[in-house]
């Protein structure tokens, strides 16, 4: 019996499959995808991401879109709504510098909150000039009187030292009144008219320390006084000329008084003529208090118009 002969190939029809490139933990990666993309279960934040649509004419600007997945679309869902408090995390739409200033305002809220208006220049400038407008009084916790009295040191007390001085506001309540012992020794107290007695230096202020106090009060205000200059050389100090007010050289009070205007009248003989009142009067002495109240009544007789007149001649001052 002849032998049969078989002749069977086991070889596999199909192609050999192209190596995948890769490690093994890649390739895994790559076969599940595949498995998920045919079974349509692959999550949305993983495929592309599809282009918006363009918006309706006259819809204004595009929103810029917010993030994906559901909680996203809660979010508008509740911002379209307008129930709830505002989400700081969730992405709202730039305002188009074209867009209606009333939609932009239903849309956003309040016009103060969301897009606050800009002043004008106009209204700023009318601002500024309401604080400094031409002939408008200072303010009264800016204006002080200063009246001083001297003794003499020095050869025959011919130096005249300070030994008191009086600070009061502009309601004639007093800021400051001290008795101060000069760095000479004194030689005239001149009584009759400092009203200053060897006793009153018992107590007095060192000048180095007097002036400290007195110039920190005087800082930045406006100064009145009668013949001040001699008032600020016992102090040993100038203060700024265009905050510096003196009673003797204001025309106007000169005449309103009936006096000439270019003559220095004492603070004694404006005070009887303009405020009806006698100071500086009997042996004792003057009272720089005294003075000083009385200057600062003179100053208000004529401070609306002094002071307008130095606002539109600042030269002047």
């Amino acid at each position: 019996m002849a032998d049969l002969i078989l002749n069977v190939d086991f070889a596999s029809s199909e192609r050999p499959r192209k190596k995948e490139s890769g490690n093994q933990k890649h390739r895994r990666f790559l076969q599940r995808r595949r498995a998920l993309e045919r079974r349509g279960v692959l999550k949305q934040k993983q495929l592309p991401a599809a282009k918006p649509p363009p918006p309706p004419p006259g819809s204004g600007c595009q929103k810029k879109p917010g993030p994906r997945g559901r909680r996203s679309k809660r979010r508008g869902a509740a911002d379209a709504a307008g129930s709830g408090p505002e989400n700081p995390n969730s992405v709202r739409p730039r305002p188009c510098p074209e867009a209606n200033g009333a939609a932009s305002i239903a849309q956003n809220g309040s016009e103060e909150t969301r897009f606050p208006s800009q002043p004008k220049p106009a209204a700023r400038g009318r601002a500024k000039g309401n604080q400094k407008a031409p002939g408008f009084p200072p303010q009264p916790s800016k204006l002080v009187a200063i009246d001083c009295e001297m003794v003499g040191t020095g050869p025959g007390g011919r130096i005249s030292d300070l030994a008191r001085c009086s600070i009061v506001g502009y309601q004639g309540d007093v800021v400051y009144d001290r008795y101060i012992r000069p760095a000479a020794p004194i030689v005239d107290y001149r009584t009759r008219w400092s009203g200053i007695r060897r006793q009153h230096m018992a107590n007095a202020v060192p000048f180095s320390k007097a002036q400290r106090e007195i110039l920190r009060i005087l800082s930045g205000k406006i100064v009145v006084g009668h013949a001040i200059y001699n008032d600020f050389k016992a102090l040993k100090y100038f203060h700024p000329k265009a905050l510096t007010r003196d009673t003797s050289k204001i025309p106007l009070l000169n005449r309103k008084g009936g006096f000439p205007e270019n003559v220095a009248i004492s603070l004694k003989r404006l005070t009887k003529e303009l405020l009806h009142k006698d100071i500086q009067v009997g042996k004792s002495g003057h009272s720089s208090v005294e003075d000083a109240r009385a200057t600062m009544e003179l100053y208000k007789v004529v401070e609306a118009e002094w002071e307008q007149h130095l606002m539109l001649n600042p030269e002047q001052e």
